[in-house]
């Protein structure tokens, strides 16, 4: 794992799904976009994390992919390729952070999709973080269907109950 640039803040990107052939979908596009514009006059490390694979590439190493090309060093990237849901990605980005040398008043920077931004932040917080949401900045010319919508805002609305108390779980009882 690479240990961050002292003094840099973390940003977490989440993963999305990736397309049955490896590439990434627009949302895991803009995700990347939104990270880049953010950190683009901070001092900033990445945190990419989603494990789920497809064609042999996880969310992940796509991410860290993009940020490569896009002309971060990868040294200011790291890459968290086991988690296979929000959950998993936030214990696996608390272990992350702890290793790194990140307090709990430190702010942590998180992208996501807005309908996934509520879930990510709540279970962050829960999970002991400073955490904040960066602006979301949407592909071009993308736009979700209305059955897409709805779906995003079914799950999330039976997952954040569910992750919230995984969470209080997971900081209570003894790892």
């Amino acid at each position: 794992m690479n240990l961050p640039i002292a003094g840099a803040q973390p940003i977490i990107i989440f993963g999305a799904a990736l397309r049955p052939d490896g590439c990434p979908t627009p949302a895991l596009l803009g995700r990347i976009r939104s990270a880049l514009a953010y950190g683009a006059t901070r001092n900033v490390f990445y945190i990419v994390t989603g494990g789920v694979p497809r064609h042999g590439r996880t969310e992940a190493s796509v991410m860290a992919e993009l940020l490569i090309q896009a002309g971060l060093p990868p040294q200011r990237i790291i890459q968290e390729t086991r988690a296979s849901d929000t959950f998993d990605s936030i214990v696996a980005c608390s272990h992350i952070l702890k290793q790194s040398g990140v307090g709990g008043v430190t702010p942590v920077a998180v992208v996501t999709s807005p309908y996934h931004a509520p879930r990510c932040l709540l279970l962050l917080r829960l999970a002991g973080w400073h955490a904040h949401m960066v602006p979301f900045i949407p592909m071009p010319h993308y736009a979700a269907t209305l059955r897409t919508r709805l779906r995003h805002f079914t799950h999330e609305i039976l997952a954040i109950p569910w992750d919230a108390l995984l969470v209080l779980l997971w900081r209570i009882v003894p790892r």
